[in-house]
């Protein structure tokens, strides 16, 4: 069905304001340190033209995962389209990070003690800190809490906490939030002690939020780092095998309170744990049902936030198109269409952060693993930081197929709007009407599953020497515009 929105100049409801580090991205802590992580796609799945086969069960993941070296964070191609992206967080994390032991004297030899799986030297850290002086951005963290953080069964202590978070502050770069350990829903995975569950987490990160805030008292307490939880029964219910712990039930063994509630949020499982349940197929990356599972997720974990943690932020620590490495599509425009709708529809739920995962390392990076080159995902981010301000607006639009409208205030701080206008029409044409000439950036591709994005009909790639293009608006004259099928338009009113 051809829809037709009205654009306004002026007079819209404002809702919020957002965070001016709204859109940010994770390095997860294998790529600082080395070590395995999802086997990337061929080209003919990226494509689409060959099925990838997936798992029959969670024994088997260890076969999806190869060996990568520790990523150069002084390179500087990585950091010129990094800085680019403008004022962000980096949350170095993940789960490699809950098994993490800091070695800032070189006393391992690289060889991981008891109860951990792999080892940061001060090195690879000084890359993490140098990176995030480099691009200006805030750093955020969880730390270990593993086998080696409980020896004979004990609860946890925050020796290793304070290794990172003192050597971090005297080199000058402290650490600006914390969470406590990554994705606690699914500790019977892989329980730290015999018996760890809820309650256990629920006193050692009451231990370690205390040990913060008499320390260190400026950094951010983030929490709980939820994941896994289901709502409503329906497919964004991730993982279905696992024996998760409800997050209201994680929330329930906490006394101490947190300053930002996070949790995650991947549209379901990709290809590679597609028989765990929880897959999406390609022919529905448009679709109203899969789109809307971002806000479902906000609003249920907005709910659950208000009650144990009323009137904090709430930031979404991971966000990408599937866990388990993204879907073959996670790495073409037909991902673009997602992102951008996941970013409109947070704004008008919450304030907060988004924290993309991840930058560089595999198949939903925002740069490609080997080369480092900027994914139809990441210009869709660099668009968005030069254009959209952070106070928000009602846009007075119902959101339906074919007619995603959001509106922010202009990045420039002139009078009038930023609508991010998303057509997820495979088919149909989206009329706007403008009361006045306005500056028009259309982003599409030949095809969906195309690795390039174009706007305005020109491919956006990197310059010569490596630096990004300029790109320009086309005039969009007072009238009618058309937006078409599967498109988002960035327009300047």
């Amino acid at each position: 069905m051809k829809e037709t929105i009205q654009i306004h100049a002026d007079g819209l409801k404002k809702i919020r304001d957002i965070n001016e580090r709204f859109v940010s991205y994770n390095i997860e802590m294998t790529e600082v340190t080395g070590g395995t992580f999802w086997r990337a796609y061929t080209p003919e799945q990226i494509a689409g033209t060959k099925e990838f086969p997936p798992v029959k069960d969670f024994t088997e993941l260890a076969e999806l995962m190869q060996v990568y070296p520790p990523i150069d964070l002084y390179e500087e191609k990585i950091r010129r389209f990094a800085k680019a992206l403008g004022k962000v967080y980096i949350r170095v994390s993940g789960s490699w990070a809950t098994d993490t032991y800091y070695d800032f004297d070189g006393h391992t030899n690289g060889v991981a003690p008891q109860g951990y799986k792999s080892v940061l030297t001060k090195e690879q850290w000084n890359g993490v800190l140098d990176f995030i002086k480099a691009v200006d951005a805030k750093l955020l963290v969880s730390v270990s809490n593993c086998a080696g953080d409980h020896a004979d069964g004990k609860p946890w202590t925050p020796e290793q906490a304070k290794i990172l978070f003192d050597y971090s502050k005297e080199y000058g770069v402290p650490i600006s939030a914390a969470e406590f350990m990554n994705e606690p829903n699914v500790l019977p995975m892989s329980p730290p002690a015999e018996g760890y569950g809820g309650a256990e987490f629920g006193r050692d990160q009451d231990t370690f939020f205390r040990f913060i805030r008499e320390n260190y008292p400026e950094v951010l307490l983030v929490g709980p780092c939820a994941c896994a939880d289901s709502f409503d029964g329906g497919e964004q219910a991730m993982m279905k095998t696992l024996q998760s712990i409800p997050t209201e039930e994680l929330l329930s063994y906490c006394k101490e309170d947190a300053d930002v509630f996070s949790y995650h949020c991947y549209a379901g499982i990709s290809e590679r744990g597609a028989s765990l349940g929880g897959h999406w197929n390609a022919e529905d990356a448009l679709s109203e049902r899969y789109l809307k599972v971002a806000s479902d997720a906000a609003e249920n974990y907005a709910r659950i936030r208000d009650k144990y943690y009323p009137g904090v932020p709430m930031w979404v620590t991971e966000s990408a198109d599937a866990g388990l490495g993204g879907n073959t599509w996670g790495s073409t425009y037909m991902d673009v269409i997602r992102y951008a709708d996941e970013l409109g529809r947070f704004a008008a739920i919450t304030d907060g952060i988004i924290f993309h995962n991840t930058l560089a390392s595999s198949d939903y990076g925002l740069l490609e693993h080997a080369t480092h080159s900027p994914r139809p995902i990441y210009w869709l981010i660099y668009l968005w930081n030069q254009l959209v301000g952070t106070e928000v607006y009602d846009s007075g639009e119902k959101v339906r197929e074919g007619a995603h409208v959001y509106v922010h205030s202009r990045k420039d701080g002139e009078p009038g709007y930023t609508y991010v206008i998303i057509n997820n029409s495979k088919t149909d044409v989206t009329t706007a009407e403008l009361p006045a000439d306005g500056e028009l950036y259309l982003l599409d591709a030949q095809k969906l599953r195309s690795q390039e994005l174009r706007v305005n009909g020109e491919v956006l790639k990197p310059i010569e020497g490596g630096n990004l293009p300029a790109i320009s608006p086309r005039l969009a004259s007072k009238g009618t515009i058309e937006i078409p099928p599967a498109s988002v338009a960035f327009l300047i009113v």
